[in-house]
């Protein structure tokens, strides 16, 4: 099953591809306000609220799509990762974008490249100590878009919340002139945090892994009823998680805005619960803020 699109995916007349610095530098000669949405493709309504966001408030939106194979461990699945360029051009139309920019691997890393660019403390865990250098991965490729495009803002999505803490700490510590943007998580009804390797699960498989979304909750209403204990409050999420077999989990965590455990947590807004777990084969990750917020008008938290 694909992940979900927008209903309408008909490429737009007026969007550019282009596949060099220098064809994207001509794009840009002589834009307004540049947005950039960095992407692995295989896109999807998350994508798409991230591009809309964009273009309500940039003149020009730049979309790029690549699959960085520096983020991928080796026993990873960049091999298999979903790649359909032809869905993503209307996905990246439909929601308004006006370039997008797909490079190849020797474009982005070409012969002799030897730079990496590494963001420590934030960077380390939950997510960095199960996936050793992947973050290395995503700063590289992250500063390489952003001194290609050139910016005034960038935009991720919230589902990846350490490497959206991770990827604003190297712009403040490196002094990249962007505003970084974070975009709540869009999901299914059925609370699953949309994601391109959703795609390798059935529907009845998808249905089974909302026990994330449920663990989640459970933790955020146990600080609602007034725990403050971290490891209690983790323990409410473990107990929903135990009640699916195919559940293999790697983390379930409560961190404060460096990404870091306490015993006990705070009424601040920037508490996030977040989880991983492998089920049916495949490496899914979610979180949500320990204190709930409105929706959005995307869906997800506002």
């Amino acid at each position: 099953m694909k992940p979900s699109t927008p209903s309408s995916t008909a490429p737009s007349p007026n969007l550019r591809v282009v596949t060099t610095p220098a064809e994207l530098r001509a794009a840009l000669a002589g834009g307004g306000r540049v947005g950039l949405v960095p992407t692995m493709g295989y896109l999807h309504e998350g994508h798409a609220a991230l591009i809309r966001q964009a273009r309500r408030a940039c003149g020009v939106v730049v979309v790029s799509v690549f699959v960085n194979p520096k983020q991928f461990g080796a026993n990873e699945d960049l091999g298999r990762y979903p790649r359909d360029l032809e869905r993503d051009l209307g996905v990246v139309g439909a929601a308004g974008a006006d370039l997008l920019f797909h490079p190849d691997a020797a474009t982005i890393y070409p012969a002799g490249y030897a730079t990496t660019v590494s963001v420590s403390g934030v960077s380390g865990p939950p997510e960095g100590t199960s996936r050793p250098g992947h973050f290395d991965g995503v700063t590289t490729v992250v500063l390489k878009l952003l001194n290609l495009v050139q910016p005034d803002r960038v935009y991720f999505g919230e589902k990846d919340w350490q490497q959206l803490a991770v990827v604003r700490r190297m712009v403040r510590d490196l002094n990249v002139p962007v505003e970084v943007v974070g975009v709540p998580t869009v999901r299914e009804a059925s609370g699953l945090a949309l994601s391109s390797r959703n795609s390798y699960l059935t529907p009845g498989q998808q249905a089974r892994a909302t026990v994330l979304s449920r663990a989640l909750r459970a933790v955020q209403a146990a600080a609602a009823a007034g725990e403050r204990g971290a490891a209690q409050l983790r323990q409410a999420g473990l107990e929903v998680l135990a009640q699916e077999p195919e559940v293999q989990l790697d983390y379930l965590t409560v961190v404060d805005s460096d990404m870091q455990e306490r015993a006990r947590v705070e009424n601040d807004p920037m508490t996030r619960v977040l989880v991983a777990a492998r089920m049916f084969g495949v490496r899914l990750i979610d979180n949500v803020p320990l204190w709930p917020v409105p929706l959005g008008p995307e869906g997800g938290e506002a």
